[in-house]
């Protein structure tokens, strides 16, 4: 195979030869952290489904998702006695909860009550106490990596996000088109200023100018093979590359899933939200398959911004909420149960007689997971998130 054969070749992991192979050493194994960020705030109540409150069938006449039924198995997932999983993650998340693989934490967010997009998306991602002021250059992903020996941050992002904007700068990769240069100009002027003086300076630049070239001949076949659709094959397609990446080459990682906000005609165990989430769990499983032995060293966070009103409103969708439903995933993680502090789902219970409430704060829900996988010390926590209390909830 030549050189040029190669660097095509290299592009189906959505990644640089010369990043695998020179800058970062090969493969590595050790404990693996990516979080799946939500955007638009998903309706936990129909994903994660309090079917023993008859408060929540009262509350969503049109999109209720119905309780599970034992003998059905195309109704919900019975989790326990309470909590019932959606049918569209069944043969997904439902599989690897039967492995214990999986936990669920209800009640879980921010204590950002603004219900915007924006301003709680940030105030999650930067980590800093709430009330307080925010310094928009550093976020938690970014601070966790500070205080790891080899952390290996990556984003599958379009531009880096704000939880990892910090000292050091991260490399990350757009999912959104595979026919994209894999790096930006930031992370091309990044490598070859790592290899200036050195006898491989001529080796990098040529390949940095080579790959781009290749780059844009795919895209260009691309394009005229599938006549401007889109060319990748969904969720599956981008969890798998994603986890070549995250199996031989990184530790940290951060990718976000778009489409959740569901105003109109959510649907209950069909319609929209059904089907982003049945997207979403076929990639996670593809996610876990594709890790092969490391899915026992990686631990995956699920979460949104906020959760929706836990009524519907008059056009058969739900409005921004609080309180929200966190997925923690993972080979070794002590799954199959629902996890944290939880309270009767009923009128008296919801926060300003609309939303879930807040009580396991992802600060610390984050916290004491960082902490029992790196075995982080309570200086390096307070690093990560400052004036926050560790939660242990003994998920891993």
């Amino acid at each position: 195979m030549n050189r040029r054969e190669l660097l095509v070749a290299a592009g189906a992991f959505g990644a640089s030869l010369i990043v695998d192979q020179v800058a970062l050493g090969g493969p590595t194994t050790g404990p693996r952290f990516l979080l799946v960020f939500l955007r638009g705030g998903y309706d936990c109540a129909n994903v994660v489904v309090p079917y023993s409150s008859s408060f929540y069938y009262e509350s969503r006449a049109n999109i209720a998702v119905g309780a599970p039924v034992a003998e059905d198995p195309g109704s919900a997932l019975a989790l326990d006695a309470n909590w019932a999983l959606a049918p569209a993650l069944r043969p997904s998340i439902g599989a690897l909860y039967a492995q214990r693989q999986v936990a669920f934490i209800p009640f879980a967010g921010t204590e950002d009550l603004s219900r915007s997009h924006f301003e709680t998306q940030d105030s999650i991602e930067l980590g800093q106490p709430s009330p307080g002021p925010r310094d928009f250059r550093s976020g938690f992903l970014a601070r966790l990596n500070s205080v790891l020996v080899d952390g290996r941050p990556i984003a599958f992002t379009d531009v880096l996000p704000l939880s990892l904007r910090g000292q050091t700068d991260v490399p990350n990769i757009s999912l959104r088109n595979v026919g994209k240069p894999v790096f930006d100009q930031r992370q091309a002027r990044l490598l070859t200023s790592m290899y200036e003086g050195h006898h491989l300076e001529p080796a990098v630049a040529d390949g940095l100018e080579l790959r781009a070239t290749v780059a844009r001949e795919m895209e260009t076949e691309m394009q005229e093979a599938n006549r401007g659709a889109v060319t990748t094959k969904g969720f599956e397609l981008e969890a798998e590359r994603v986890g070549r990446l995250m199996r031989d080459q990184y530790r940290l990682g951060f990718l976000d899933v778009g489409g959740w906000d569901t105003h109109v005609n959510e649907g209950g165990s069909r319609g929209a939200l059904a089907t982003n989430a049945e997207s979403l769990g076929r990639g996670l499983h593809v996610f876990a398959q594709t890790l092969a032995s490391e899915w026992q060293n990686t631990v995956v966070v699920v979460l949104s911004e906020f959760g929706r009103t836990f009524r519907e409103n008059g056009n058969r969708g739900t409005d921004h909420g609080h309180g929200s439903v966190y997925w923690v995933l993972g080979g070794s993680v002590a799954g199959g149960r629902i996890a944290g502090e939880q309270v009767q789902v009923e009128r008296s219970t919801l926060l300003q007689d609309r939303d879930y409430p807040v009580l396991n704060n992802y600060r610390s829900v984050l916290g004491g997971l960082f902490r029992t996988m790196w075995g982080l010390s309570s200086t390096q926590l307070e690093r990560v998130f400052p004036a926050a209390s560790p939660l242990e909830l003994k998920l891993v």
